[in-house]
């Protein structure tokens, strides 16, 4: 979901629509239930020689297994005879398209999201809700799914300062020195035979650490890496957690920003590290997405199977990025957005020309055929791949540690700032 949320707030960014914000007032009491169920009368409201008797519900309430189900089926009703359409890709997502009126409505539990490029449209809506459900108007947002947002002219910034903080008090490493990457460059992590650390305590940073992605994806690689031995930690493992904590206390107010721009394309990044588990030799696959100048996806895997060589490893992350470009092209076209010949940038010839060759040639024969829809792809013209200097490749944050220098050039052109 938070993925479909950034590209919304890159549509947002990019056209400078407006993002307001409702929240609904006891939402689970909202929901008409179609079973028949009953319930004991609560304590304090028993009725006199009728305790015996059972109460039968006409509506959801708290604790109720139904309560999210019928209170998500009666708002669904309930905007759709508005003229809301259900974005066929996200059921949580709803557009309303009129001309050049654009409103989309994301909902999220009880927390609602307007955006639009009309102000009067977006009260008409706005007071069309609080007639139909009791709600409490929040304004401009300033929260989407826990992440703090701060809306301003030059673009939208999204920033987890205040939780950064909170982690780093929380383990004890809110004070002493700080450091400019997450990660010693030619280092990796392997299992050793050292001594074992409190494994809850690993798994609880680990896991706050996951959180924190949503809006810094420059730990990514390297939390991700670390969450491959929460079963028996180490001392080397727990030094490396640290160190993302040290690297953080340095960079508390970075996050992600949107800014305003007319650059409205959509692209992809795709970098691998052949063989860069010492372990299994498997590889890791990198990739980010753009919508314009604005991050709106990434991720960092190892590999499911060993790959051959070089080729092969840049080949399949190609593949992956592919699929999350294919899916944001079909997103985006919900939203009447249409992109052909999507690029994805790709560092390695081979790979690139292994995608781009027709025939189905002896050399690839190896390479899983889940893997060559890629090659489909680019035959279709839906993709073309493209060569990147590697000095270039922005994905490269994702797969392999960096010098101090490159680090924080990719970093910057990612999009991820000092914010203040």
């Amino acid at each position: 979901m938070l993925k479909s949320i950034r590209i919304l707030l890159a549509i947002a960014s990019s056209l400078d629509y407006e993002i307001w914000q409702i929240d609904v007032k006891t939402t689970f009491l909202n929901g008409n239930l179609e079973e028949d169920i009953y319930m004991w009368q609560p304590e304090g409201f028993t009725t006199k020689g009728q305790e015996h008797m059972l109460c039968e519900l006409h509506k959801s309430i708290y604790g109720l297994k139904q309560a999210s189900r019928s209170w998500n089926i009666r708002f669904d009703q309930a905007v759709r005879s508005f003229g809301f359409l259900k974005s066929p890709g996200e059921p949580y997502v709803y557009k309303r398209i009129q001309g050049a009126i654009v409103v989309f409505l994301v909902l999220y539990v009880d927390d609602i999201l307007l955006i639009g490029n009309n102000i009067e449209v977006l009260s008409h809506v706005k007071s069309w809700l609080n007639n139909q459900f009791e709600m409490k108007d929040l304004g401009e947002a300033n929260y989407i799914l826990g992440l703090p947002i701060k809306q301003c002219l030059e673009g939208i910034y999204i920033s987890q300062s205040k939780y950064t903080k909170e982690l780093l008090k929380k383990f004890g490493i809110d004070e002493g020195r700080t450091l400019s990457t997450q990660w010693q460059p030619m280092s990796n992590l392997t299992k050793t035979k050292g001594k074992s650390v409190d494994e809850s305590k690993y798994r609880g940073m680990i896991g706050s650490l996951l959180y924190l992605t949503a809006s810094r994806p420059d730990i990514l690689h390297a939390v991700c890496l670390c969450a491959r031995f929460q079963s028996n930690p180490k001392e080397s493992h727990m030094s490396a957690v640290k160190r993302i904590f040290r690297y953080l206390k340095g960079t508390i107010q970075y996050g992600l920003f949107y800014p305003k721009n007319e650059n409205f394309s959509l692209k992809g990044y795709s970098d691998s590290d052949y063989a860069g588990n010492i372990d299994d030799r498997k590889s890791t696959s990198g990739s980010c997405q753009f919508l314009g100048d604005c991050l709106v996806s990434w991720f960092s895997k190892k590999q499911n199977c060993v790959s051959l060589s070089t080729a092969e490893a840049e080949y399949i992350s190609a593949a992956f990025c592919c699929t999350q470009l294919l899916w944001m092209k079909q997103t985006l076209a919900d939203y009447k957005c249409s992109f052909e010949n999507v690029p994805i940038f790709c560092d390695n010839i081979s790979a690139i020309n292994i995608a781009q060759n027709p025939v189905h040639h002896n050399r690839t024969k190896h390479i899983e055929i889940r893997h060559h829809f890629l090659r489909d792809c680019v035959s279709k013209r839906k993709i073309e791949i493209s060569f990147v200097p590697s000095q270039d490749q922005l994905a490269d944050i994702f797969t392999k540690p960096l010098s101090s220098e490159t680090f924080a050039s990719i970093r910057s052109r990612l999009g991820i700032m000092h914010i203040e």
